[in-house]
């Protein structure tokens, strides 16, 4: 997408989880991709209009690549047609056509200068992988918090774009329960304790291991991958622990962790 020019636009419906921006097509068709980025959760398009493309998952979404020539950049991956809502026919020969059973993503147009301000990232926490993320941040984040860790981290406002999957497989990689409250792992002041050093290291850790896996494994949707999501009943997999993976629902999503060797 990034450096190519909107050809056709197709919305095979006026919404997803709100209305599409008016005049969502028009206002793409013949603008060029200036910058393809990420914030949180969101796919952010620059383009040469001034505007920016705003674009997000939700809890189904997918986009599907076909290019002209089969073979490089094509992502096979099972969908149903009649949750292709939105085809973007780009100037490079690609069509972009986004998937979404469940209709909870989201496309927005915003003006690019205003993009910062924006609702959806005025609040964003700092991105996991950035220098901005430390301990300290993090104590700071959750000091006083009565809630639980696994609610802590995933809230946007504390770690922009970490999601339910990663949150527990930190969480276990740091040997931390998710029901543990979030104030633990900071002092009264608000510094950081161990603990907090060691669950940055572990969302780290975490997400660059599935970097390295890259595409091959965003194709891979059995457990195997995963050292506790979708493993509820099977042995704990941290060295030394005879454990067995539990499931529990913390504000409406799955949990998976060990309580035998997350504390």
């Amino acid at each position: 997408m990034e450096g190519a020019r909107f050809v056709k636009v197709t919305a095979r419906r006026p919404d997803l989880r709100v209305p599409l921006p008016p005049r969502f097509a028009a206002r793409l068709i013949g603008q060029t991709v200036l910058r393809l980025d990420r914030r949180g959760k969101y796919l952010v398009a620059d383009l040469s209009s001034g505007e920016t493309l705003l674009m997000h998952l939700g809890m189904s979404g997918s986009f599907r690549i076909d290019v002209a020539a089969p073979g490089a950049f094509h992502h096979p991956r099972r969908h149903a047609l009649a949750h292709d809502h939105v085809v973007f026919h780009m100037s490079s020969g690609a069509t972009i056509t986004f998937n979404d059973p469940r209709r909870f993503g989201l496309m927005e147009l915003v003006t690019t200068r205003a993009r910062p301000s924006h609702r959806v990232f005025r609040l964003l926490g700092p991105e996991p992988l950035d220098t901005a993320f430390d301990a300290a941040r993090l104590a700071r984040a959750v000091r006083g918090r009565k809630t639980s860790l696994k609610a802590a981290l995933s809230d946007q406002r504390v770690i922009a774009g970490l999601g339910n999957i990663y949150v527990c497989e930190a969480l276990h990689i740091a040997g931390m329960s998710p029901l543990r409250r979030a104030s633990t792992i900071a002092s009264t002041d608000g510094a950081p304790l161990a603990a907090a050093r060691r669950l940055v290291a572990a969302v780290r850790k975490v997400l660059h291991q599935a970097l390295a896996r890259g595409a091959a494994a965003a194709e891979d949707e059995s457990a195997s991958r995963f050292r506790v999501y979708d493993r509820e009943g099977e042995r704990c997999r941290r060295r030394g622990c005879r454990g067995t993976i539990r499931r529990i629902v913390q504000a409406g999503r799955s949990t998976f962790y060990c309580p035998v060797c997350q504390k």
